[in-house]
């Protein structure tokens, strides 16, 4: 019988989408045993934002997570989220850069890196794929979904095409504002399937409260694997709980064939561990665990929600929050119809906020904005307002080649600048992704404060409480 493979999301995007990413390693390794054994497609469990939140909040070499995952799940595929060119920061990297991250990557223990542009560029993504394959590792290249006049069906379809051709292993469809309706999932699906003889993976989030709905179509439609969170981080601005999923699936064709007792006994620790981090305040269930239909009309996601309300609260101005959100879809169509993820959700969001603030749209024009509209993040998905563009960035040139063609290769020299406390060859990347946050990280290490070490698996209890 065929069966749907399941991604469970609880050790990286359930607590990034609902606790900050503020889940220690330490808070993990109880669980690891039960869930080497329940048989997951894979855990995604690295990339995003959990390599800032280490180095910047938990005091944790990401390096040494990813080891100590590896060693505590030997028979479960990882996976990690990696923003192509701009690999987990916020601008873009030298090829070198990103082709040694690859590496290290892969050789510290992830089998699967999925990587997605926040433009869909496929010029972005290129030596991460390239570099994902050369050491041996599945490529999962993700299309991040959005809605607009130029992104339809015909368009995903034919950047699957290109996906393709760029040798990816598997197409995850990246619905991170949970846009993608029940029915528009069973459509894409079908086409996908039959026309690009890959395997699809369908990621959402059930931030619109149709989620689940989406993914029972999207199986039926013959989606290969599905992103879930088991219950105690899963569901509001999360993915689908993997428990109900595979209760709803069981002695059908698309049983997942994973055991449900196993699931309710790992989501019983990780209540626990949701509870820890509710008391310290780093998650808000009513704030993450509500429905907001404002996405469907406004597509701004959760997270992005979140920013715009904690940006107007600064300038003592929440009662402009339903202004900027009507101002956002206006911002994003003269900006050429970017989706909405990081960092295009932030940089479209801001400069909403500054054009209802400052009385008059693009008076004041964000770093960032200028760099969207200029090309530095890659080629906008529709052609932009040109009188907007003009506003903003005069008569400077735009980019239109590869914007990492312009980079010359950096290895050598953050290598050189971080001479003094270089460890292992790891920290020349910490380094380039996140420079004054990692040397705050080293000297903390070279003072011996840690947040992980590589004995913790041994030290830790290794198997959760019964």
């Amino acid at each position: 019988m065929p069966k749907i493979g399941i991604t469970d999301t609880i050790l990286r995007d359930a607590h990034q989408s609902q606790a900050a990413t503020r889940m220690r390693i330490s808070q993990m390794i109880p669980a690891f045993e039960k869930l080497d054994r329940v048989g997951y497609f894979s855990l995604e469990c690295w990339g995003g934002a959990t390599f800032d939140s280490c180095l910047r909040f938990l005091n944790e070499d990401p390096w040494e997570r990813l080891r100590i995952l590896r060693k505590g799940l030997p028979n479960t595929k990882l996976q990690m989220l990696l923003r192509g060119q701009n690999i987990l920061g916020y601008k873009h990297y030298s090829d070198d850069v990103v082709d040694f991250f690859v590496k290290k990557t892969i050789e510290n223990g992830c089998d699967i890196i999925r990587c997605f542009d926040a433009l869909n560029d496929i010029r972005n993504m290129e030596t991460a794929v390239k570099a994902t394959k050369k050491h041996g590792g599945t490529a999962e290249v993700a299309m991040s979904y959005t809605i607009s006049p130029v992104h339809t069906e015909d368009y995903f379809v034919k950047l699957a095409a290109e996906i393709v051709k760029m040798g990816a292993d598997i197409i995850c469809i990246k619905d991170m504002a949970n846009l993608l309706l029940p029915y528009s999932a069973y459509s894409l699906v079908k086409r996908l399937k039959a026309e690009t003889g890959l395997p699809v993976v369908l990621h959402t989030h059930n931030t619109t409260g149709t989620g689940d709905m989406t993914y029972l179509k999207a199986i039926e439609a013959g989606v290969d694997v599905v992103d879930t969170a088991l219950s105690p981080m899963a569901n509001g601005t999360a993915q689908p709980a993997t428990e109900s999923l595979v209760a709803t699936l069981q002695d059908t064709e698309y049983d997942t064939g994973l055991d449900l007792r196993l699931l309710i006994e790992l989501a019983g620790y990780f209540r626990d561990v949701a509870t820890e981090l509710n008391k310290e305040g780093h998650r808000d269930p009513e704030m993450v665990l509500s429905v907001d239909a404002n996405t469907l009309l406004y597509q701004v996601p959760g997270g992005m929600l979140s920013n715009l309300i904690s940006q107007l609260k600064q300038a003592n101005a929440i009662e402009k929050y339903y202004d900027v959100l009507a101002e956002v879809p206006r911002v994003r169509e003269d900006f050429g119809y970017p989706p909405l993820v990081t960092p295009t959700s932030q940089i479209v969001g801001t400069q909403a906020v500054m054009n209802v603030l400052g009385g008059e749209r693009y008076k004041m024009a964000s770093k960032e904005s200028k760099g969207l509209l200029r090309g530095e993040y890659g080629r906008l998905p529709a052609a932009v307002n040109e009188e907007v563009r003009r506003k903003v960035i005069g008569d400077e040139q735009v980019i239109t080649g590869r914007p990492a063609d312009d980079i010359p290769p950096e290895l050598d020299k953050y290598r050189e600048e971080i001479r003094d406390y270089y460890q292992q060859e790891e920290d020349v990347l910490s380094y380039a992704l996140f420079p004054q946050v990692a040397l705050k990280y080293f000297q903390y290490r070279q003072a011996g404060q840690l947040g992980v070490d590589s004995t913790m698996l041994d030290k830790e209890q290794k198997v959760m409480p019964v």
